[in-house]
């Protein structure tokens, strides 16, 4: 292709995105704000689904490694009742259709696919002017001219503002996470209940999510319908002050058992607002210019994020390799998948963590794990 390709942000979406044009040798240049690829947590762990995640990969030609890099074993969920009971549970069918694999390893392999120097770290954009060419400046002062600017840049991505995009909104909800480790030896009673994969335990508006993670880890977030401003009121930075805090707010009648996931969690905990973009929502086409990723379609997560980013970044890398020269017929025939596709998507996304996290917890819990015996599927 003609002219250069600038990708913002190095996320799975802009990384897929890169490494697929690489594929085909097309050469494209990522900048990223964080200042290596160890610079921050990357989350944690995604199960990745074989229609639409493990389908990037493919185009990557990096299954091998990815498949490196799975927690067998992950796929099991379990879910529980706030008194500890067992509701039900979906065991691991071994089958890998779903895969659970750290983000920070899918994001390692992706960053060492790449050629050297395809990633410029350290290069947080603070705006966009659209001209000729497209100019980025970064908040070291310095700036680029590109003709094709692709904005992986996340929730808050300054590629969407420049195209006038919708802005996320507050859902309602927050998110405390804190971690256990070394729990077959050190947490034990934890490492049952949560079992090899992922648990539940949900009332309406709160709750307890534990996830088995690799290296012998419990990652646990505790979900809690609450006012943004509620987040002011604790001090994270106290660990043992927060979770007991946080705990509490769980209220009363929850099993011992659960409660430890929070209590005797061993890192500071970090609250995470969830944020999404408005349903429908549209930005303005700007020739040379498209969004993938978060920065197009923003969702609660429920599992399908990471995966349609993948994919995003995939397959706009196939339109552009597929209409060489002529970028503008690349994004309108990009766009004309994937904005139903994520209108859809969207949708789905929002029902499904309100039917999780949401005021019928219980309820819908059951149905879900009869829903994931009957059609062999979950998120």
């Amino acid at each position: 292709m003609n002219g250069s390709i600038t990708i913002i942000g190095a996320g799975l979406a802009g990384l897929v995105l890169a490494r697929v044009l690489h594929v085909h040798g097309v050469a494209s240049t990522v900048y990223e704000a964080e200042a290596s690829p160890t610079g921050r947590a990357q989350g944690g762990q995604l199960d990745i689904h074989d229609f639409n995640g493990q389908v990037a990969l493919r185009e990557c030609g990096l299954l091998e490694e990815f498949r490196s890099i799975v927690n067998m074993g992950g796929e099991a969920m379990r879910f529980l009742g706030s008194d500890g009971e067992l509701v039900g549970e979906i065991p691991d069918d071994g089958e890998l259709g779903n895969p659970e694999v750290l983000r920070g390893e899918l994001r390692r392999i992706l960053v060492e696919s790449l050629p050297p120097g395809t990633i410029k770290w350290g290069h947080k954009t603070v705006s966009i002017a659209s001209g000729d060419r497209h100019t980025v400046t970064f908040a070291d002062g310095t700036s680029i001219d590109t003709d094709v600017l692709i904005g992986a840049d996340g929730a808050w991505s300054r590629v969407r503002d420049h195209l006038n995009g919708a802005a996320p909104e507050y859902l309602g909800t927050v998110w405390v996470e804190t971690f256990l480790h070394d729990v077959e030896v050190r947490h034990q009673r934890s490492a049952a209940l949560v079992g090899s994969g992922a648990m539940l335990a949900m009332e309406p508006g709160r709750g307890i999510f534990g996830h088995r993670e690799a290296n012998d880890v419990i990652h646990t977030y505790v979900v809690l319908k609450k006012p943004l401003e509620w987040m002011r009121t604790v001090d994270f930075s106290d660990r043992e002050q927060a979770l007991g805090e946080v705990a509490r707010q769980l209220g009363p009648g929850w099993a011992p058992e659960l409660l430890e996931l929070v209590t005797r969690g061993e890192t500071t905990p970090v609250a995470r607002p969830i944020w999404g973009l408005p349903l429908g929502h549209t930005w303005d086409r700007v020739p040379g210019v498209m969004l993938i990723g978060d920065a197009a379609h923003l969702t609660p997560p429920d599992g399908d994020g990471a995966n349609w980013a993948l994919y995003d970044g995939a397959q706009l890398a196939l339109a552009i390799v597929g209409s060489p020269g002529d970028v503008e017929a690349a994004f309108t025939a990009f766009a004309e998948q994937m904005v139903p596709r994520s209108a859809a998507s969207s949708i789905e996304g929002y029902q499904s963590f309100e039917q999780t996290f949401g005021y019928n917890a219980p309820a819908n819990l059951r149905d879900m794990m009869s829903r994931a015996k009957t059609y062999g599927h979950r998120h």
